[in-house]
């Protein structure tokens, strides 16, 4: 991994690229929607201070158990000043993140555990199909993978 002298306050994006682990693209992806921020030199270059390195550490972190971009920039935005994150931070925003965590688990859990009723049937037009229409409201007297019209009421041309 490429060592950054300590005397150098501003990166370049390859060099935080290098030093982070996430492409280029991403890091302009990232500054796109506000969660990272460069200057720009006079030949219009990004400068990245040297505090980009943990905020994207943080963004990349929270990625990886799932939490959108969208709630990680609106966390970053209630830093004081913009700061970057710190441990305290993190404490902090993982439990308030948790609760919406354990709520996916569960939904994936239920997703798994009913994934198996529809081996074998490639229209996924069981009577009770709890992947193509979960919750079924007209599963009682209805049947298929989309709500048809019932017989006697559709138009003729």
């Amino acid at each position: 991994m490429p060592q950054i002298p300590q005397t150098l306050h501003e990166l370049t994006v390859g060099q935080l690229s290098a030093r982070s682990g996430a492409a280029v693209s991403a890091l302009h992806f990232y500054e796109s929607k506000g969660l990272i921020s460069s200057s720009r030199t006079s030949g219009n270059q990004r400068r990245y201070t040297r505090d980009a390195l943990r905020r994207v550490a943080f963004v990349r972190a929270a990625q990886r158990v799932g939490i959108p971009l969208a709630t990680i920039r609106d966390a970053l935005a209630e830093l004081p000043e913009e700061r970057t994150p710190n441990r305290e931070d993190w404490a902090r925003l993982s439990r308030a993140w948790r609760s919406e965590l354990d709520e996916r688990i569960e939904q994936l859990g239920r997703l798994r555990d009913h994934l198996t009723d529809c081996i074998g049937c490639g229209c996924l037009s069981l009577e009770t199909c709890v992947l193509s229409n979960p919750d079924d409201v007209f599963g009682d007297r209805l049947t298929g993978s989309r709500l048809m019209p019932e017989k006697g009421t559709a138009k003729r041309p």
